[in-house]
């Protein structure tokens, strides 16, 4: 399928549509990126409201400037990850961690299901947490944390 030919839009507000070509519609579409932390803006998948794939999109680039706006800010919105600034609590049970941290948008809650599966290194100090709700928190380097944070943080890794 051509980029050019997928018209990505807004209708109503806050739900994306597609047009393909001016022939086929898509009331209600969603977007995921293959590997949205290794090659972000890269193979971007549109899926229906059924989760069946209509498109997959090399490039993002390769999109009309319209409809590549509409993909970025959704894009945005999927992956949006809340940067850890501190762990001021955080609690272990039965493989469930209960986290209570101060964050680049303010303090949250959270729950991670099983850290083996839910933790991400990236690299020897960059951690990447998705919890239960698919939220992803970052802790960029855990060297910057404080000696608390990092005590909490050591007890469940």
């Amino acid at each position: 399928m051509n980029p050019e030919t997928l018209n990505l839009f807004y209708s109503p507000p806050g739900t994306v549509r597609l047009t393909v070509g001016g022939e086929k519609c898509y009331p209600k579409v969603s977007l995921y990126q293959s590997a949205p932390l290794s090659r972000p803006g890269e193979y971007v998948s549109l899926l229906d409201s059924k989760s069946e794939e209509i498109a997959l999109i090399r490039r993002l680039s390769d999109l009309t400037p319209e409809s590549r706006l509409v993909a970025e800010e959704e894009l945005k919105r999927r992956y949006l990850t809340a940067k850890i600034q501190a762990i001021t609590g955080l609690k272990q049970e039965f493989g469930v961690s209960y986290w209570h941290v101060e964050t680049d948008r303010g303090v949250r809650d959270f729950v991670v299901q099983s850290l083996s599966e839910a933790c991400l290194w990236l690299s020897d100090t960059h951690l990447l947490l998705i919890d239960v709700d698919g939220t992803r928190f970052e802790i960029e380097d855990r060297s910057t944390l404080d000696d608390d944070s990092r005590k909490r943080l050591d007890s469940v890794l």
